[in-house]
């Protein structure tokens, strides 16, 4: 009994080491120098056969490859990567990833709490930093994630992440940095399985809907203005930074009448910073957005269109119609879609594939757009001196996936271990049938039966 128990003991282990994500990579101990490659710093910019050094976690310097050969560079470690690209880690906003592992397997989901109006929740404590599906953003170039709930009409509360760390304490790059609304609209959409098709319905709770967060934000105007309350309301404590502009407000909401009712609705309240998470429809009130100075944040691009008149290729082209209007416009993925959320440069490829747009103009919206409307530009986004070492070496153009093949990574300096579970798998059944034919000799195969 006692053999079986160990053995029993030694297979839990073996299978708890293959499951483990690879550990965050080592404080960075010596400057280096990524030099040769070509260099997308992030803002449209490119420098050819340029070269970027960074100490302690921050850059240091970005510039031709021709300026190292005048630099003493004996303490630095310089790595070749000529004939290569360097871009800016690229950053994932309205995410459940780290919250969201298993969709069918609910102990391994904690992105949503029961109720409506959740303000109080806070993704940042939920963050689970042993999700195998963080190697899986992080070897397509995705560095850096917004961790985000979802459910219910105010679902809590964001944190951006970056993607390698020991824990949520470790990982948490700006906290609480937005509080989600999803906007009732007077219709939804409604799957009919009977015919397979989306039907467009009245939401019958609309009117309520709308008293509920009427009255939830006069209590917490109220409850704001007393000096010392005599008991503490977490909820109405945490929507204290929409009114400060310490923390944005993210609508979610899609339809036109949607967008700017809700827009008027925060602004009426006191609400400071204000970001649309849409679709296709913000670009029916482009000018009221920009009229308000709403960024947006294209939720997905690799969908249908809304309307059967509009063009097929609309959500591709989307990203750039609103940056022609003026919007800062950044680009995401629909939270819950984590295993697809990776693909993320590549629905900036598609966007210009489909609009005519400037490559670099498309990579601005997964780097230095992305960090101005998630409050991180001052640290991330862009290759600047003075900014934050997270950035990915790619043997070609990142927004291609068949190029976008990343070599090296860093996270504030730290070099990020690519290989996880996907690549053992990969090697594990590479060579499974490398050496062994497919037919035997002597054998015969009758295709046509098969």
């Amino acid at each position: 009994m006692k053999y079986f128990i160990a053995l029993f003991s030694l297979s839990l282990i073996s299978l708890t080491t293959w499951a483990q994500v690879p550990p965050p990579g080592e404080p960075q101990s010596q400057p280096i120098i990524l030099a040769g490659a070509t260099i997308h710093i992030g803002n449209g910019e490119v420098i050819e056969n340029g070269a970027v050094a960074f100490r302690d976690g921050k850059i240091e310097m970005v510039a031709e490859a021709s300026v190292v050969e005048g630099m003493d560079i004996s303490e630095y470690s310089v790595l070749s990567v000529s004939g290569k690209h360097i871009y800016p880690g690229f950053i994932l906003p309205n995410t459940t990833v780290g919250l969201k592992e298993i969709g069918a397997v609910s102990a391994t989901v904690d992105d949503a709490e029961q109720g409506t109006l959740n303000p109080n929740v806070r993704a940042l404590i939920s963050y689970n930093t042993d999700s195998e599906i963080i190697p899986t953003l992080r070897f397509n170039g995705i560095l850096l994630a917004q961790s985000t709930p979802q459910s219910g009409m105010i679902p809590g509360t964001s944190s951006v992440m970056q993607l390698d760390a020991w824990n949520w304490e470790d990982a948490v790059v700006q906290p609480d940095d937005a509080l989600h609304l999803n906007w009732p609209g007077r219709f939804r959409r409604e799957f009919d399985f009977s015919t397979f098709t989306v039907k467009r319905v009245k939401n019958e709770q609309y009117d309520e809907q709308r008293r509920m967060l009427d009255n939830l934000f006069a209590d917490a105007t109220a409850y704001l203005e007393v000096e010392q309350p005599q008991e503490s309301n977490l909820k109405l404590e945490a929507l204290a930074g929409l009114f400060d502009g310490s923390k944005a407000l993210h609508i979610h909401a899609n339809e036109a009448k949607q967008i700017i009712e809700s827009v008027r609705f925060a602004e009426n309240r006191g609400v400071k910073k204000i970001v649309l998470v849409s679709g296709s429809g913000a670009l029916m009130v482009k000018d009221f957005l920009k009229a308000h100075n709403i960024p947006v944040i294209v939720s997905n691009t690799h969908v249908l269109p809304n309307h059967p008149d509009n063009p097929v290729n609309l959500p591709y082209a989307l990203p750039y119609e609103l940056q022609k209007a003026g919007l800062t416009v950044g680009l995401g993925y629909e939270r819950g879609m984590n295993a697809s959320s990776r693909n993320l440069p590549f629905l900036a490829g598609t966007a210009v594939a489909h609009s005519g747009g400037d490559k670099e103009a498309a990579l601005q919206f997964i780097t230095q757009n992305n960090a101005q409307i998630l409050g991180i530009a001052d640290r991330y986004g862009t290759l600047e001196e003075g900014k934050s070492a997270t950035l990915f070496v790619s043997e070609g153009d990142a927004l291609d996936m068949r190029t976008n093949i990343v070599t090296h990574a860093f996270i504030d300096g730290r070099e990020v271990t690519l290989p996880a579970l996907q690549q053992r798998l990969y090697e594990k059944y590479r060579t499974k049938y490398e050496d062994e034919p497919l037919v035997q000799e002597g054998e015969k195969r009758d295709v046509g039966n098969e």
